[in-house]
């Protein structure tokens, strides 16, 4: 048996000791003096350092040592690596990769994020690498995932840190599936059944684009770029793959029917909750700030917290592992959070090509050269590839007609310096007046976002963010001919994108609805396609109650499970006779629910069965069956429909819709039926391992054996809500979605924050730091972010102290 065998069966036997020492001292070059860590019980390290470069220098080097797996991973998606590791299948994601990186002036990009940008990311890198250079004292020792791979870090570079690759980038996905639409039903059909606002958009599509081309695979290489990476069991050592072949391809199966459901179901509504409210509002006098980011639920987890302490810096809060700085938090003036907002920035353009030569494209009444890069990729098992990217002066080709006429190519506005997600972040975590924080959100390109601010001094305010091509002959809803009549006329500055500060009413909330004001005048950067509004509606029916909200409070609201379309919906069923006893059984457990998807509630179970087929089966009566793969109907859509019924639901709408109600009903209760194995509808809970749950999936999880699959899995743990609900558990059984990272401020008492981030800080999983956070935030509970010296000394669990050699 060789040592790689013997490490991996006491990883999975937990015999190798966990990491209990409270102190360590490593020493290293690249420090200009010692630097303090303190981890406190939860995982948070609070890093105190002397200078600004050993600050970042410290973030590098611990975010590394807590997610080294999940840095590899990032590189080499950043870099376009991952067919040297993985092979030939993943040679189509590294050639998008490398066609859509940045490729203007680094030192320019990096000092766009802050006016010390490049000895901020360059010191974060220092530290990554320094972290690699140590553990590769002992590769032997490197966390499991490693292991079961066969594969090793590799160091960074600051072309890692800007890269887009994980970012929120834009709609390009949603502006060609509209295209497919209006091309099959036509532009008023399409606009009938989306829910644009708040204006209309111009569908037309130009009559020189031969609309089949529109159905060709046109985002081949951004798609592949954008793709999560999936492993398979051949990618594994030997001793630890899946031997169940039929079970690798079920669960892979499963997970992208997962992924489908939930673009499907949760369209517009895989976002974000945060809300700002003052002192009057408050039990406390001061503004509060609450923020709960939705991302994909997973293991490691997307987000990241930190504490950072240093000459001109301290903040605490949250952000990407793999980024200088915090995101979402707090310093020692205000505290801030993000939604997204809808932003496009994002253009596919179709061009005439030369036929005798399709490296010339037609522009204003000329043929001009496209731009051609040479590359060479590493694939594992054979010799390289060599390639070419092509470039138009839009932007990067991505399709070609077989018969050299046509090509395709996007506009990113995340192209431009300054594109890489959240970096811009570092001027943010250094603001110390709303004006401050508005400039520095003026740097703040990709994503669009919602930018909200409460500071001690009782000020609150809110500043959209992102870059916002202007149109003024297209609405970007669709792709437009590339010959020049359809151009950007630049960027609307930022801070002319919607703001207030300090409303009237004493609060203010979004949840990637639409939020600008009616009297707004820059609609040519502006979206149409925007969330459901019942998160944010019912976040300001709470906070616009009337009365003093407490910490106590805000949790509760984070957390809430209230459905405002639970409300609308069930009294039209319980309008109706019940049509048979299993209805009438049904129609007993709604009678009196309060409309709370709580875990347990039989009620709920219920309601979020027949919500599904409600849902579900609208395409059969709105959307002509040509048209339904192109098509996602809003759940504000579905109401209206429900509540105005009109001819689509028959010569009697009212009565058609009454049945279609009652139908659906009867769908619901035979799903449930199956779904749970029984009729006894005592045991319909919401809230079950059959019936809405969470279990955390690793990467790794369908490749590994099931020994394997336990430790690096987190969970099972009963759920509540949907998609619908402020507490976002997305629309699947297995929540797929939502907030793993929470934080609630009261900026009266920066030790008065509360926090939470699943399933724990760690990537390693034999780290005790892994999992803990699990339980308390599947119970909706939360841990104290604390962030005075003394606070942190109380609950500091292990102290890292990084000197310099001597």
């Amino acid at each position: 048996m060789n040592k790689r065998t013997i490490l991996l069966l006491l990883l999975v036997s937990g015999m190798l000791p966990l990491w209990s020492q409270s102190s360590e001292t490593f020493s290293m070059d690249g420090l200009e003096k010692p630097v303090e860590i303190k981890v406190d019980k939860w995982g948070i390290p609070h890093i105190y350092a002397q200078t600004e470069a050993d600050l970042f220098f410290a973030q590098g080097f611990y975010a590394a040592r807590d997610r080294l797996f999940q840095f590899e991973i990032w590189r080499r998606q950043a870099t376009g690596t991952v067919a040297e590791i993985l092979g030939e299948r993943e040679l189509e994601r590294d050639i998008g990769t490398r066609l859509f990186q940045f490729r203007g002036d680094i030192e320019q990009e990096m000092n766009y994020y802050h006016p010390r940008g490049s000895l901020i990311i360059t010191s974060f890198v220092r530290g990554v690498n320094a972290y690699i250079a140590e553990a590769m004292k002992n590769p032997e020792d490197l966390p499991l995932p490693f292991q079961l791979l066969g594969i090793q870090p590799h160091p960074w570079t600051p072309e890692v840190v800007i890269s887009r690759h994980q970012g929120l980038l834009g709609n390009i996905g949603a502006e060609l599936t509209t295209a497919r639409a209006v091309a099959t039903l036509g532009a008023d059909k399409v606009k009938e059944l989306a829910w644009f606002h708040p204006q209309e958009p111009d569908l037309t599509i130009d009559p020189r684009i031969d609309t089949d081309i529109l159905f060709e695979d046109l985002l081949a290489p951004y798609n592949a770029y954008r793709r999560s990476v999936r492993f398979r069991p051949e990618d594994l050592v030997a001793e630890v793959r899946n031997p169940d072949l039929e079970e690798y391809r079920n669960l892979a199966a499963a997970d992208e029917a997962d992924y489908q459901r939930a673009m499907k179901n949760d369209i517009n509504t895989i976002g974000s909750n945060n809300w700002i409210v003052d002192g009057r509002l408050t039990e406390s006098g001061f503004p509060m700030m609450a923020n709960d980011p939705h991302r994909t639920q997973a293991v490691p987890s997307l987000r990241y917290m930190a504490h950072l302490v240093g000459p001109g810096w301290n903040v605490i809060g949250g952000g990407e592992p793999e980024i200088p700085g915090i995101s979402i938090g707090h310093n020692e003036h205000g505290a801030w959070g993000l939604t997204v907002y809808s932003t496009d920035a994002e253009d596919l353009y179709v061009y005439k090509t030369n036929p005798d030569n399709p490296n010339q494209y037609w522009y204003q009444g000329r043929w001009e050269d496209m731009l051609i890069i040479p590359d060479t990729i590493t694939v594992k098992g054979q010799d390289p590839v060599i390639v070419e990217h092509r470039y138009t002066r839009h932007g990067p080709v991505t399709w070609q007609s077989n018969d050299n006429t046509n090509a395709t190519a996007m506009r990113c506005g995340w192209l431009e310096v300054g594109g890489s997600p959240y970096l811009a972040s570092l001027r943010m975590d250094q603001a110390q007046t709303f004006e401050e924080f508005r400039e520095a959100c003026n740097y703040s390109h990709i994503p669009g976002e919602n930018m909200i601010w409460a500071d001690r001094k009782g000020n609150i305010g809110w500043q959209a963010v992102g870059i916002a091509p202007v149109r003024r002959n297209f609405s970007g809803m669709v792709p437009v001919w590339g010959d020049g009549t359809y151009e950007w006329d630049g960027y609307l500055p930022i801070k002319a994108k919607p703001n207030l500060e300090n409303p009237a009413q004493g609060y203010f909330a979004t949840a990637n609805e639409n939020v600008t004001p009616e009297t707004y005048e820059y609609w040519d950067a502006i979206g149409f396609s925007w969330s459901d509004p019942y998160r944010g509606n019912r976040v300001r029916e709470v906070l616009g109650s009337g009365r003093r909200h407490s910490m106590a409070d805000m949790a509760q609201l984070q957390t809430d499970y209230l459905s405002i379309p639970a409300r609308q919906l069930v009294p039209l069923l319980m309008a109706l006779r019940a049509p048979d006893d299993r209805a009438e059984q049904a129609y007993a457990y709604l009678s009196d629910w309060d409309y709370r998807l709580t875990p347990n509630s039989i009620a709920a179970g219920i309601y979020n069965a027949w919500e599904g087929q409600l849902r579900s089966n609208m395409e059969e009566v709105m959307v002509p069956e040509e048209g339904r793969p192109y098509v996602r109907l809003q759940m504000k859509r579905n109401i209206d429909w429900l509540l105005m019924p009109d001819g689509h639901f028959g010569e009697d709408p009212l009565a058609g819709r009454d049945q279609y109600l009652l139908h659906c009903l009867d769908l619901a209760l035979d799903e449930l039926t199956q779904k749970l194995g029984t009729n006894d509808m005592s045991k319909w809970v919401y809230g079950q391992p059959s019936y809405k749950h969470v279990r955390l999936r690793h990467p790794l999880s369908n490749a590994v054996n099931p020994e394997i699959r336990e430790q690096l899995e987190v969970g099972t743990a009963v759920r509540g809500g949907n998609s619908f609900t402020v507490n976002n558990t997305s629309g699947n059984d297995n929540q797929s979605h939502g907030a793993s990272f929470k934080i609630i401020v009261d900026t009266g008492d920066w030790d008065r924050t509360l926090s939470t981030n699943t399933p724990g800080q760690s990537g390693d999983p034999d780290h005790p730091h892994y999992r803990n956070l699990f339980d308390l935030w599947a119970r909706d509970q939360y841990f104290p972010l604390f962030y005075s010296r003394d606070k942190i000394d109380s609950v500091t669990e292990y102290t890292l102290t990084l000197t310099t050699k001597q």
